[in-house]
This record gives C-alpha cells, structure tokens and sequence, in this order.
C-alpha cells in the first residue's frame, strides 16, 4: 500500500516559491517526484500554495514571511498557529503514515511534545545546527522521531544527543538537474557572478573587494532583507535597521561601481539561469558552515564551476573537475583560483549534478528514509540512546 505523508513547509512562503525560499523550492522539487512514485502527499503550506498535492492544510492563505522581521511577540503567533493546524489534523486521522517536518525548532517541538498521539517523525535538518545549541543539545531520546541532515559535515557538527536519531543524510537536488546533459550551453561570458542573499555569512564583502584588487568583472544577485533590488532599497529611509542592510552599506557597497562590480538586485528563473549558466565561475567566498549548498548545485547543473573556501559542504559537493576550493580566509589562494577555473569543462560540471543532484535521487534517497521509518527497519545501528 503507497504510503500517505504530511510535509510540514511552514506558513513562510508558497510551494512553489515566488523567488526566494531555499526550503520551499526542495519541497518544490521532492512533492512532483513522491507522487510519481505512489507516496500519497498532504501538505501543510499557505494557501496561496499552487503545486500539486493531494491534499492541502493550511491557517494563512498568504506566505507570512514579511512578518518575521517584527518583534517576536508581534510574530510569534504565526507559527504556533500554523503548528496547531498541524497537530488537530494529525490527532483526527489515522490514515497518516509519517510527517516529513522542514520546519526549524518549532517543528520538532510540537511534534516530540505530542509524544506517540502523532505517526512517525522524519524532520529535515536544513540549517545551521550551532545557531540553536541549548535547544538541539537537550534534545531528549524521543520515540519513532528520526532527522536526516543535508549534507555529511552538517550532521558531524550536531549535537550528540541530535545525531542519535540521525538516519544520514539526503544532499539537495534542483529541477536543472534533470537532463542537464541534453540542454544547449550557452556561451561563457567574462563575468564571474554571486547568488545568494545579501548576508555577511555569504562573503560579498570578500568577492567584492577582490574583484577590484584583480579587476575581475562580478554580478552580485540576491536580496538585501526584504528589499529585492536597488530601487526599493533606496526608497526606504529606515531600512538600516536591518543587519544585513547595515552590512552591505559598510563593507560591500564601497566596492560596488556599478561597472566592474555590480549588484542587480534579486533575480529568478529564466533570468537567473542564464546569468549564472554565461558565468566563468560561481563565487562562495564562505564565512560559515553552509550546510546544504542549493547554489551550489544549481551552478554545477547550469555547467558552470564553483570557486570558493573550503568549508561546509562545499568539499562534499564540489567534486574534482567541478571547482576550486581554497583554505578558509586564503585570499590570495582564492584570488589564484579564479586564473585557474578556465580550465575547468562545464560539460562535465553538468553531467556531475545530473548524477548527484537530479530530483529523482534525492526522491529515491527520502523515499529509502521514509521505509525505515514507518517499517522500524532502521538500516544502521544508532548510538546509544540518551534519557
């Protein structure tokens, strides 16, 4: 019998996304290929949610993402609502095999807290796992509650207690996987380019002030808090209350001449493909764990190479003949690189994310992780439990 499964994409965004929503775009790409497959999907989303699912939940009909840069006790609210939605839906069924949760500490908490009056639990680890440590380090041996992270290196940083329900992990995937070899490549343009939002972590600082120390030409892409291009960003006289507004204003801004450093704002699809498939190069000048890489992915499907620091899962995900990574920090290596990444067959950088990254293998992947769970038939031998 095709097993039935409740994905849990909180109430942030629409399934599909609108642009941006790292989250939101793998549930995107994992819902078409579980269905394929038999696996009966009910989602719990925003209505406004437009993929194809068997059934849809929700409490909000709009993405409620706007509301998260208010104070907490302001915002709060949304999410307990959302997850209490959630819960009476599990409590008055019982055709529910399995939630897949993506929703990041309060999924968990609502789960573990309903005890066994829930089916089985696979809940996603999509983030940074230091950021929230009292929580994850106190995490208790709860029954028939198993995670899987995003990438090997990400799990190794867990929390022990965490990692004992730890089933391994799945690496993301992205829809320019699929047939990556059979798509016309377009011609390589001069521009190396940076995707991602706008965010110390991400390193725009450090590709923008080297592009012109070597006098490379960068398109940097992405939003800056809620501001997704120029023209809002300057309309708005408080938007330095933002971190990354603050950011971007006093360490990458001063290196933006809007001839060989550029910021575009936010792009997506057909837009965003071609930006970064006409790229010499994808930058990911780091200055954290990442734990996933979706960018990453994306450039290897779209047949360009990726150089940046050694961190994270990018040494996971950047195969030889994929890029170039240096040591964390390694300027003057990362700046050598870039000389070198010519070299570096896009075909080859496609045929990779069509091996790894397609949908269909990160669906076959879940698909595997799914069976453990509703079966018990647990495939390796988990740690010792934890009271």
């Amino acid at each position: 019998m095709s097993p039935t499964v409740l994905i849990n994409a909180g109430p942030w965004l629409t399934v599909p996304p609108v642009g941006y929503g790292g989250i939101e775009n793998i549930i995107a790409t994992l819902i078409p290929q579980l269905r394929r497959r038999g696996v009966r999907v009910i989602l719990a989303t925003v209505g406004q949610s437009t993929i194809d699912v068997d059934e849809q939940i929700h409490v909000f009909d709009e993405p409620q993402f706007a509301h998260l840069a208010e104070p907490y006790n302001d915002v709060v609210g949304v999410a307990a609502a959302h997850l209490q939605r959630i819960a009476a839906e599990l409590r008055s069924r019982s055709d529910i095999d399995l939630v897949h949760d993506h929703m990041e500490v309060l999924g968990p908490s609502m789960l573990t807290a309903m005890g066994t009056d829930r089916p089985r639990v696979l809940h996603t680890l999509h983030w940074d796992l230091t950021k929230h440590r009292a929580f994850y380090s106190g995490f208790g041996n709860h029954e028939y509650f198993y995670v899987n992270g995003v990438s090997a290196t990400q799990l190794r940083h867990a929390p022990e207690q965490l990692r004992h329900h730890s089933l391994g992990h799945v690496y993301l995937a992205t829809p320019l996987a699929y047939h990556a070899t059979r798509r016309a490549a377009p011609a390589k343009s001069s521009h190396l380019v940076l995707v991602a939002r706008i965010n110390r972590r991400k390193g725009q600082h450090i590709a923008a002030r080297l592009a012109q120390r070597f006098g490379w030409e960068l398109v940097i892409a992405g939003p800056i808090g809620p501001y997704i291009g120029p023209e809002d960003l300057a309309a708005e006289p408080n938007a330095d209350r933002y971190a990354d507004v603050r950011y971007w204003r006093e360490e990458v801004a001063p290196f933006v001449d809007g001839d060989r450093v550029r910021w575009i704002g936010n792009v997506e699809g057909v837009e965003r493909d071609h930006l970064v498939s006409t790229a010499r190069a994808t930058l990911f000048p780091v200055c954290w764990d990442e734990p996933g890489g979706t960018a990453v992915i994306e450039s290897l499907a779209l047949g360009t190479p990726v150089v940046g620091y050694r961190r994270g899962c990018l040494p996971e995900l950047v195969e030889p003949g994929t890029g170039l990574l240096a040591d964390f920090g390694d300027e003057a290596a990362l700046a050598q690189l870039i000389t070198d990444v010519d070299k570096l067959d896009p075909a080859h950088c496609r045929a990779v994310a069509e091996r790894r990254f397609a949908p269909e293998v990160m669906a076959a992947a879940y698909i595997g992780l799914y069976d453990q769970c509703i079966t018990g038939s647990i495939a390796a031998p988990r740690p010792k439990a934890y009271a």
